[in-house]
């Protein structure tokens, strides 16, 4: 992925990982919180059919009040969806609708709709519980990565995609190999000869089912996953069948005992540990190089203030945030001096004494927001650091969650 693009795609999913938080913090008194997920290719007016349904279909509910609020969630609903004409978005959307609790008894209705979320909606789900369902829009902010999936054994063999979590067959063979040798002189001599170039030619089929599935998408891939039994999977690779720009993306060889599109799935799951670790490579190497910079360099910042004032004088290359950063920024007018505090999403707005001794109100807004603006203006890439290894959790511990890698040395 180019960087541009990971700088939109990860701004793209804080923005939506801020919403999905705001989401599972609300509850209804009942099962009245309507949750549907419309995948790309879905028709508006299929999903407008069948929330008319489902409106209908409420008024079946007992209880008055949460029979009330099911319509009336499925109401808003629906007029939202008078504004989208043929179909969704790209990716498709979410619309989250229902009564929440708002304490003391009371309920406000809301309604939010999400559009063209990271990775398509796969299929059309209808929801309605005490709680909205964000799970599937959760598992698609942890996606990372795009691996290339083969597998095979002397019969069969399946190739296919690994984007994010999700499984993707794609292309599948059978082969014409001989399964059992026969016995006898010349004969069993000529059998064995035929079955080798039978292998051999399956060999070649399955490296060109893959080689046209993966050497186009060679600069974005990840890595390859082979799988099967031995010496299946090791007489593929040792033959360089591969295309010879896809043989350095292969990862690695793993066991697994079948070969159809359930595979696949196995090939993913033998192979967890080394998608884990690459997973996290691209974090470990940007911190390993701040981590460098700072003790042995002069081009690392770390801290709000710090990082900001770089940002504003353009000398920021890479932008670092941990993904478990939760801060604001208030922003203070002082006489035509602008002055910021950082502060805790959950803490109250502080008043501000400027350097005339004026005490003044402030503004708040999300300090990402407020960094990933600066940075876009100025042609910084934007990189999101998980906290799942030490030097992730560190940036967020020991350095305010907020570093970065500089062009040139700037002393501040």
């Amino acid at each position: 992925m180019s960087e541009s693009g990971q700088e939109h795609s990860d701004r793209h999913k804080y923005e939506f990982r801020k919403v999905i938080e705001e989401l599972k913090e609300y509850r209804g008194s009942g099962t009245q919180l309507v949750t549907i997920y419309v995948p790309p290719d879905r028709l508006t007016s299929d999903v407008v059919a069948h929330v008319t349904q489902e409106h209908s279909e409420a008024s079946n509910i007992k209880s008055k009040d949460t029979r009330t609020s099911v319509q009336d969630a499925l109401k808003s609903i629906k007029d939202r969806l008078k504004y989208y004409d043929t179909k969704p978005p790209e990716n498709g959307m979410v619309l989250f609708s229902g009564a929440i609790d708002t304490g003391g008894g009371r309920s406000e209705m809301i309604t939010r709709v999400l559009e063209s979320p990271p990775q398509p909606i796969e299929s059309f789900r209808y929801h309605c519980d005490s709680e909205f369902l964000t799970e599937p829009l959760e598992e698609m902010l942890a996606d990372k990565g795009l691996f290339g999936l083969i597998v095979l054994d002397r019969r069969e063999a399946n190739v296919g995609w690994l984007r994010g979590k999700r499984v993707e067959p794609v292309k599948s063979a059978s082969s014409l190999v001989p399964g059992k040798q026969r016995k006898g002189g010349q004969s069993a001599q000529r059998f064995a000869r035929l079955r080798l170039e039978a292998i051999d030619n399956f060999y070649q089929e399955v490296a060109g089912m893959a080689n046209d599935l993966f050497v186009p998408e060679r600069h974005e891939i990840d890595g390859i996953l082979v799988g099967g039994p031995s010496p299946t999977k090791d007489e593929f690779l040792d033959g360089d069948y591969l295309h010879h720009e896809l043989q350095d993306h292969v990862l690695g060889k793993f066991d697994v005992s079948y070969t159809d599109e359930s595979g696949l799935s196995d090939l993913v799951d033998a192979a967890s540990e080394v998608l884990a670790e690459r997973e996290m490579l691209q974090d470990k190497q940007i911190m390993e190089e701040f981590f460098e910079q700072l003790h042995e360099g002069d081009r690392a910042t770390y801290g709000f203030e710090q990082t900001r004032e770089n940002l504003m004088m353009g000398a920021v290359d890479r932008l670092l945030i941990s993904e478990d950063l939760r801060k604001d920024v208030v922003v203070y007018d002082c006489n035509g001096r602008t002055e910021y505090t950082f502060i805790d999403t959950t803490d109250d707005t502080p008043t501000h004494e400027c350097e005339n001794g004026t005490v003044v109100e402030g503004e708040r807004e999300d300090a990402i927001d407020h960094l990933i603006e600066l940075a876009e203006q100025r042609g910084s890439e934007t990189i999101f650091v998980s906290t799942d290894f030490e030097k992730g959790e560190q940036l967020l511990n020991a350095f305010g969650g907020v570093a970065g890698i500089l062009r040139y040395s700037t002393g501040v």
